[in-house]
């Protein structure tokens, strides 16, 4: 089985700071880079990087992660980022766990994507989420796995929507729902109450040395699929599985001009079809929720019993 890999499209947001620091000199940072001044943003940032400013750290960060301003270098990309998540800025611990990740610095970089996954950072939980489905540095967990990777590709990251494809291969109808319940789980924990401050983990200070970033590693696919936690029984056998057939159908579950309440109605309904996956489509100002593929107008009609709005609509 080839899952796709932990690549995803990296943040490139600035840290902003308050409208009324007009002499701050990382302000100052922030529109010299927003005018295409990607030196000039590094030069006012690095003096009070230095000084311990956890914003102009993260922007030092990006600079270097992006090679604006600077030589592209992603040790010293890892430093700043972590400098500032020593602090507790939440935009650089997600940065500063990816960064440990490319660098091949995996068992670091776990403590750090609970962190930054539990938040809700969307390339966090893919990552996360693929290295629980591979077992790599963690134990192997599928449905922990689909809960996480289901969780970014509700946040609209396309490299999620694609591995849950590949994971529903592999995985039984029931580990997938128990996925799906797992999902909706941390998004209640994450809407419930932010992650306490306290208790960061150690951060590592990147050597000065190249680091090459190590190649993939997909699983194949196991005699037995490993066991869930939440199950009491042992692993059974590999499910067979009926391939799903796309016929050119699929099912619109509503248009909304706000695509967040797009992904939200998702989250809500996406158990009641499992194995499908979700599109998002702009249609002028409305983004519609679409599912499927189906095989048929009535595959696709019988899926939207019990489920208001619901229409099968042809590609």
């Amino acid at each position: 089985m080839k899952l796709l890999g932990y690549v995803v499209a990296a943040g490139f947001a600035l840290a902003a700071v308050p409208a009324l620091a007009q002499e701050s000199p990382v302000k100052a940072g922030v529109e010299a880079w927003e005018r295409g001044d990607y030196k000039g943003a590094v030069d006012r940032w690095r003096g009070p990087a230095m000084k311990g400013d956890s914003d102009a750290q993260f922007n030092l960060g990006q600079a270097y992660k992006l090679g604006r301003g600077v030589p592209a270098d992603l040790n010293q990309a890892e430093l700043w980022y972590g400098k500032a998540a020593a602090q507790g800025h939440e935009q650089a611990e997600a940065s500063y766990a990816l960064a440990l990740f490319a660098n091949g610095k995996r068992e670091a970089a776990q403590p750090w994507l609970q962190r930054a996954a539990g938040r809700g950072d969307p390339r966090a939980q893919y990552v996360l989420g693929t290295m629980y489905f591979n077992g790599d540095v963690v134990q192997k967990d599928w449905v922990r796995a689909y809960a996480l990777v289901t969780r970014s590709s509700q946040s609209g990251l396309a490299e999620a929507s694609g591995a849950l494809s590949q994971m529903d291969k592999y995985m039984s109808v029931q580990d997938r729902q128990a996925g799906l319940t797992l999902a909706r789980k941390y998004e209640e924990e994450a809407n419930r109450a932010p992650l306490p401050g306290t208790g960061r983990p150690p951060v590592e200070v990147a050597s000065n040395q190249p680091v090459r970033t190590p190649p993939v590693r997909t699983p194949r696919p196991a005699a037995t699929p490993a066991p869930a936690p939440v199950k009491v029984a042992a692993a059974a056998p590999p499910p067979v599985t009926t391939a799903i057939r796309d016929g050119g159908w699929r099912l619109q579950l509503g248009a909304f001009g706000d695509p967040a309440n797009a992904r939200k109605l998702w989250g809500q309904l996406g158990s009641r079809f499992p194995g499908r996956s979700v599109s998002y489509v702009k249609s002028g100002s409305l983004t519609k929720v679409l599912v499927g593929p189906y095989a048929s107008k009535g595959e696709a009609a019988g899926a939207c019993r019990g489920v208001s709005p619901c229409v099968p609509v042809s590609n």
